[in-house]
């Protein structure tokens, strides 16, 4: 398919072009597209320009991968399965200026990750699941213009996050799960013009960190859980644009933003508002948007009203009460019909009170390394046989990997109120005593990967109520530790992989209500009872790929409303019945069922699943026919690579539904022998069938295909499914 593209695109292949690539030597271009590469092709022609590796199976980036073609100014990794970026991956490609590793399984960035990459212009991380970022991850990247981090895991910003990001001027972090933002988070970014943190968890407008921001002009703040703008909240010098739409307001200070004097923009839609105050401190405004707000029109919002009137600024929205003015839009109203009635005002919310700020002693334990600047501890293979004590008081971050600790004592971290992230990797730790992490109230990451823990009990965990990412990847887990995670009620992503676990019983996720994502790959899990998964009411992510259930575990889907990715690759199930997707069909949009040795999918086994569904991945199984997915109209993704299909007439619906498809999906016959190899949409076994000819005979057509493929070639220079890019997300 790719050479007939190729072809009709007055492409050329050349003679050192790896297999299956395409090679376009006038333009320097090399595309790999959704094939099987599991490693960096090395015979890649060394002057290529642009290379696009989209939908291939990398799972790493070693070190130095690209180091025979450093001309490389473009490079395309979406959707390769990445789980993580080796230090030095992109050495030697001083010349790229365009990244793109969207849509992978990238969970942490280390400081030298993007080490080389120094006229980088954009670097596009959504769709990850980057719950960390280490302080220093950015700092070769003095080029870079666009950081992209959205749809992440993100919880914590720590200080100096972004340091060396000096011409950055645009940062997306929307669709994350931010909380805490350290008020050093933005410091080093003197260039950003734009900064996106709508659909977070910030509960309380960040003021010290966005403080920082000198030059931004625009901030979205929408879709935050944000009660209150305090006095002089917002001190942005540049800002003109605000959005806090669709947050939790139900109060603004009248001074709130009397800091930010450029303010022009102001949208306050979808909140809790039953008024506002005369925004003096405001003097710039030009508009307010308040429409979806329950404004109460009454006396007590005469003063705003008469505000708005002296100063010349433009409201949008209506009232909701008294009944009689209810739907009237502010700028209609009089003051004389906004009378007093017997309604109180309710009382306004204080702010919620400023955390003290620590100033710590500067003390660091001997043979390990403390840096002030990132308030960062260091002791990474010490061959220490035990925790070290007396790090400085506002230490947020400890790195203590590679130390053959062995077992984590009661009270191992006292003093350190402030730690946020503690890296306990690789420390041969087979007992987590209770208590051990005692004191550590602010601790939000917990990373005890490549241990020996078989067990854990909850009084383990007891005194660290904020911790919200627990990897206790490649353990010695032979099933999960049940009741461990009652003391942690702010848990959100939960990692169990690549233990031994056999199954999933009831009672073992007790107290785990918050819990968003659950990583359980690389088990052995044959069984999943039918109310395992009942406390988790939040889940959006459920990752089972490479165990051993043999059926899809439908009866314990039921109760998870906001389940939207489920990953079942790698499972040995050859037969998938009616409607096994059902109990979560209203919410789910990524489906992994591919590489399981399916033969057989019921005509009913998608149903309820329909427009939602934005990827479906099928490849490498053995059902010659799949069930109508015609009514999957909101597809970006699908791969049907490395099956079998029977090109017959029964198999002409399918082949219909593929040619309107915008979309590379890989579809290939099996059979019958003539057929074999073939791609569906270009067998010719379906001009014998009954209803062929209308309009389809002429496909075959070589002028015609020609013909088509002009306007094909002009869609895949933009962001289009076609190309399969994601759809853009504020």
């Amino acid at each position: 398919g790719l050479l007939l593209l190729a072809a009709a695109l007055g492409v050329t292949a050349a003679a050192r072009c790896p297999a299956p690539c395409v090679c376009d030597n006038l333009r320097s271009h090399v595309l790999c597209l959704n094939g099987s590469l599991t490693a960096i092709p090395d015979t890649i022609p060394e002057l290529t320009r642009k290379l696009d590796l989209r939908g291939n199976s990398f799972m790493v980036i070693p070190a130095g991968a690209f180091l025979a073609t450093p001309y490389l100014t473009h490079l395309d990794l979406q959707r390769c399965k990445m789980e993580s970026l080796e230090e030095g991956a992109f050495r030697g490609l001083g010349r790229l200026v365009y990244l793109n590793l969207a849509s992978n399984g990238i969970a942490l960035l280390y400081q030298e990750s993007l080490d080389g990459l120094f006229s980088l212009q954009q670097l596009i991380l959504e769709g990850n699941r980057i719950e960390e970022i280490q302080p220093g991850a950015f700092g070769h990247l003095g080029s870079l213009t666009v950081l992209d981090l959205r749809a992440n895991a993100l919880v914590y910003l720590p200080d100096m996050v972004f340091q060396g990001l000096q011409v950055l001027r645009w940062l997306r972090l929307s669709h994350n799960a931010l909380h805490v933002l350290g008020s050093e988070a933005f410091a080093a970014l003197p260039a950003l013009r734009r900064l996106s943190l709508d659909h977070n968890e910030l509960q309380a407008l960040p003021g010290e960190a966005l403080a920082r921001l000198d030059g931004a002009t625009r901030l979205d703040l929408g879709h935050n859980p944000i009660t209150y703008v305090a006095e002089e909240a917002l001190a942005m010098a540049s800002l003109r644009h605000l959005f806090l739409d669709h947050a939790s307001l139900q109060d603004v200070a009248p001074n709130a933003f009397a800091r930010s004097p450029q303010l022009r923009i102001l949208d306050l839609r979808e909140n809790q508002l039953q008024g506002l105050p005369p925004l003096a401190g405001a003097g710039g405004l030009i508009r307010v948007s308040l429409d979806g707000n329950p404004l109460l029109c009454s006396c007590l919002l005469r003063p705003f009203h008469k505000w708005l009137a002296r100063a010349r600024v433009q409201a949008e929205g209506a009232c909701a009460a008294p009944p009689a003015l209810r739907g009237r839009s502010l700028n209609s109203l009089k003051s004389p019909e906004m009378r007093c009635s017997r309604l109180q005002p309710s009382p306004r919310p204080t702010a919620p009170p400023e955390q003290p700020r620590a100033t710590g002693s500067r003390q660091c334990p001997r043979g390990c390394v403390c840096s002030p600047d990132f308030h960062h501890g260091s002791c990474e293979n010490r061959d220490l046989r035990e925790i070290p004590r007396h790090f400085p008081e506002d230490t947020r971050l400890i790195d203590l990997r590679r130390n053959p600790f062995r077992t984590v004592p009661p009270d191992a971290f006292p003093g350190l109120k402030e730690l946020v992230s503690l890296h306990l990797q690789r420390c041969s730790i087979r007992v987590l005593h209770p208590g051990a992490l005692r004191g550590l109230e602010s601790l939000v990451y917990l990373y005890l990967t490549n241990n020996h823990l078989s067990t854990l009990a909850a009084a383990a965990f007891e005194g660290a109520p904020q911790l919200a990412y627990l990897d206790l990847d490649h353990n010695a887990f032979t099933r999960v530790p049940a009741g461990a995670f009652r003391l942690l009620p702010n848990l959100i992503s939960l990692h169990l992989q690549h233990n031994t676990i056999g199954e999933l019983a009831e009672g073992d996720l007790a107290g785990a209500r918050g819990l968003r994502w659950l990583y359980l790959a690389g088990n052995a899990i044959k069984h999943i009872a039918s109310a395992a998964l009942a406390p988790t009411k939040m889940l959006e992510k459920l990752q089972l790929e490479g165990n051993q259930l043999s059926e899809v575990p439908t009866a314990a889907l039921w109760g998870l409303p906001a389940l939207s990715e489920l990953k079942l690759s790698r499972n040995p199930i050859k037969h998938m019945g009616d409607s096994v997707f059902l109990p979560v069909a209203s919410s789910l949009q990524h489906l992994y069922l591919d590489n399981m040795g399916l033969e057989w999918i019921s005509p009913h086994a998608f149903t309820g699943l329909g427009p939602k569904i934005r990827s479906l991945y099928l490849e490498s199984n053995k059902m010659n026919n799949i069930p109508d997915m015609s009514n999957f109209t909101g597809l970006e993704i699908l791969n049907l690579q490395d099956v079998p299909f029977h090109c017959d007439c029964q198999l002409l619906p399918l082949r219909r539904w593929i040619n309107k498809l915008n979309l590379c999906v890989g579809a290939t016959c099996g059979s019958p022998a003539e057929a074999q190899g073939l791609k569906v949409k270009l067998s010719t076994t379906f001009q014998t069938c009954p209803g062929w000819g209308q309009g389809e005979a002429g496909k075959t057509n070589p002028n015609k295909t020609k013909a088509a493929s002009k306007p094909s070639k002009k869609k895949r220079s933009g962001k289009s499914p076609a190309r399969g890019f994601r759809k853009s997300r504020a």
